[in-house]
């Protein structure tokens, strides 16, 4: 993970890691490491260029897919890290802007790559520009704004978000979004009666994306080592009734 405070941007850039001394890897090896290095660093250069390719960034679910060139809002910071998680876990780099208090133990049992997600804690009123900058070489970035959003900046930052080719998430409200994720309810699992610990949390999760009815379907959290949608039965913690939760089965 890389922290704005003393590391610049271009740390990215840096060459990979050499073998170990003495325990040389083989040639297919090397070959296949400077291809896929290649192909990443072409990648980067067409993206900084301004070259407009539009793609998807498969999710963990399919309900947690994102498109580049889109903004997206959710209510929740557990589901903004699942979010993240679906393009980093596929090797995408990452961005954080704004949210010094999210919890990183947690994200990387998401499946959040911290060695390709670029943190910036505290960006203050300048918040935007970093985002702005970010895209340059991050395919999603997170922010959680210290201010209201008007339509303009958005309208602004979604353009450059077309260009470069990256898509947003916001913990919080973003004018015009693409889809909006919110928590319906949730459980946390784990806990006995007066043993155990927290292990995870199952929520039923509502998006309404543009041009769209709305949809509810359920998430387990973290699943094992990851996001899972949730088949079968949610348990209610208020009556101990369940309900029957199908991902995607809800509108």
């Amino acid at each position: 993970m890389f922290e704005y405070s003393g590391v610049s941007v271009a740390a990215i850039l840096d060459e990979p890691d050499l073998p170990v001394r003495g325990l040389p890897a083989p040639l297919d090896a090397h070959r296949s490491t400077s291809a896929s290095t290649l192909d990443e660093l072409r990648q980067r250069v067409h993206r900084m260029q301004g070259g407009v390719s539009g793609r998807r960034l498969p999710g963990l679910t399919p309900e947690l897919d994102l498109a580049t060139g889109a903004a997206y809002a959710t209510d929740s910071a557990g589901l903004a890290l699942a979010l993240l998680a679906g393009p980093s876990s596929a090797g995408e780099w990452v961005g954080v802007v704004g949210a010094p208090d999210l919890g990183y133990e947690a994200a990387a049992a998401l499946g959040v790559d911290l060695e390709r997600t670029i943190v910036v804690p505290h960006p203050g009123e300048h918040w935007l520009s970093v985002v702005a900058a970010l895209v340059d070489v991050a395919s999603v970035v997170l922010v959680r704004p210290s201010v209201a959003v008007g339509e303009h900046p958005a309208e602004r930052l979604r353009a450059r978000l077309r260009t470069k080719d990256a898509a947003l998430v916001c913990w919080g409200e973003w004018p015009r979004c693409q889809a909006r994720f919110r928590v319906r309810e949730s459980v946390w699992t784990g806990l006995g009666r007066g043993h155990g610990h927290l292990s995870g949390r199952r929520m039923v999760v509502e998006v309404g994306r543009t041009g769209s009815p709305r949809q509810t379907f359920g998430l387990d959290l973290p699943g094992r080592g990851g996001v899972e949608p949730v088949r079968g039965t949610f348990p209610s913690p208020v009556d101990g009734r369940t309900a029957p939760l199908v991902a995607g089965a809800y509108r």
